[in-house]
């Protein structure tokens, strides 16, 4: 493998769903079963077509996201792998995920031959133990869907698992909720993605969020403080806002979207970053077939990002993790001083938000449940500190050039 090669991520967006959650805003789509041929066999194009343009790279993380990309079957997803394996320079131990759903998951001989072909790492989408909580959320399958999942993709050979879990559901108590890790933890994961429920406009929780008694603010906080220090406890090391992994069993192919890795993403709402230019295709599933088949494949958004306009990401990326941010990085990567940061974080420490360790700033689990806030704030002063250089250049003698000057 040529160690010279840059490395790359790919991303792959399958946007079908046997049902659509109450609380689900990324884009899937239900009952659309019978255009998966078409949309495995524009993948496979696609993958195709952009291979010359990753010639340059070796890919060490492939992720198959969605949606639930379980339900394209192991036919499809082994025929969309092959393309991966014949056209790219594929690490000998590329990181290789698929999410699934405990109910598209169970099938011991599919997930084997998964395996057996490369896949080496599932995300499976527990999100609750209890079966009211699911049925609520508009989940589809039960828990004993999911132990059952689990002991298919054990037995496959599986030794990377992840389970998703989600808090602050309605009525859901706090009791209820250490039910929940309890029983993910009995299940003894390397990983675990734990989010606090967010509602966003247009889904179907967004229109009855009046009535759907869901947990406060203050209650949710508890219920993270409590999950954080539990994980931790049971051996689960806090690595990102929402994220647990045994010790060596990070995400890596999610961390490149935290530390401003290249990635590249194939279907529709897709996103990458390479090459300097974040970009997006469309949230259309007919666009995207029709794109792939004539040629024609257009971004929805498009930017090129100088690598000195990059701090904004550096601080809001670098600040979800637990690693923090390191002050000599930043200046060595951006050209600038961070000591206009450092009383603001002394602030952050003295309040219980941050800790300077290891010659790094990070933030606490509580600096954590404020983390919009402090980095709202940081991004301001960033912006101010910008306003004053360009001014200051604005006030230099520019009549001559630098080496006429006296």
């Amino acid at each position: 493998m040529p160690q010279d090669r840059r490395p790359l991520g790919l991303y792959l967006h399958v946007p079908f769903c046997r049902s659509k959650c109450v609380y689900c805003d990324f884009y899937s789509l239900a009952g659309r079963e019978g255009q998966m041929d078409d949309y495995a066999d524009a993948l496979c194009a696609h993958l195709t077509e952009m291979a010359a343009f990753a010639g340059g790279y070796r890919v060490d993380t492939v992720y198959f996201g969605g949606g639930t990309p379980s339900l394209l079957g192991e036919k499809r997803l082994l025929a969309i792998w092959k393309v991966i394996q014949r056209r790219y320079c594929l690490d000998r131990d590329a990181e290789v995920t698929l999410e699934a759903n405990p109910d598209s998951a169970g099938d011991r001989r599919a997930m084997s031959r998964l395996r057996r072909a490369g896949f080496n790492r599932i995300s499976l989408g527990m999100q609750s133990a209890d079966d009211e909580e699911l049925r609520t959320i508009g989940r589809i399958h039960t828990w004993d869907q999911t132990r059952a999942a689990v002991e298919a993709v054990r037995a496959a050979g599986f030794d990377n698992l992840s389970l998703d879990l989600i808090y602050g559901l309605p009525r859901q108590t706090m009791d209820r909720w250490k039910k929940n890790v309890d029983a993910a933890c009995s299940l003894a994961p390397e990983h675990l993605s734990c989010y606090g429920l967010k509602v966003e406009e247009g889904t179907p929780l967004f229109a009855r969020q009046a009535e759907a008694a869901l947990p406060g603010d203050e209650e949710q906080a508890d219920d993270y403080l409590w999950m954080v220090e539990e994980l931790e406890r049971r051996g689960y090391r806090q690595y990102e806002i929402s994220n647990f992994a045994r010790p060596g069993r990070e995400s890596r192919h999610n961390l490149k979207y935290w530390t401003l890795q290249e990635y590249l993403g194939f279907g529709p709402g897709a996103h990458s970053d390479v090459g300097g230019v974040r970009c997006a295709y469309g949230r259309d599933l007919e666009g995207y077939l029709r794109g792939v088949r004539t040629h024609t494949l257009t971004f929805s958004q498009q930017d090129r990002i100088p690598p000195e306009d990059r701090d904004t990401e550096w601080i809001m990326l670098g600040l979800r993790t637990a690693r923090g941010l390191d002050p000599a990085e930043y200046e060595r990567r951006f050209r600038r001083r961070f000591a206009p940061f450092e009383p603001f974080f002394r602030t952050c420490a003295a309040a219980g938000y941050a800790l300077w360790e290891e010659g790094r700033w990070r933030l606490t689990p509580r600096g954590f449940l404020v983390s919009n806030q402090i980095i709202g704030e940081l991004l301001d002063r960033l912006g101010e500190e910008k306003r004053r250089r360009a001014e200051a250049s604005d006030r230099v003698d520019h009549r001559f050039p630098p080496e006429d000057r006296r």
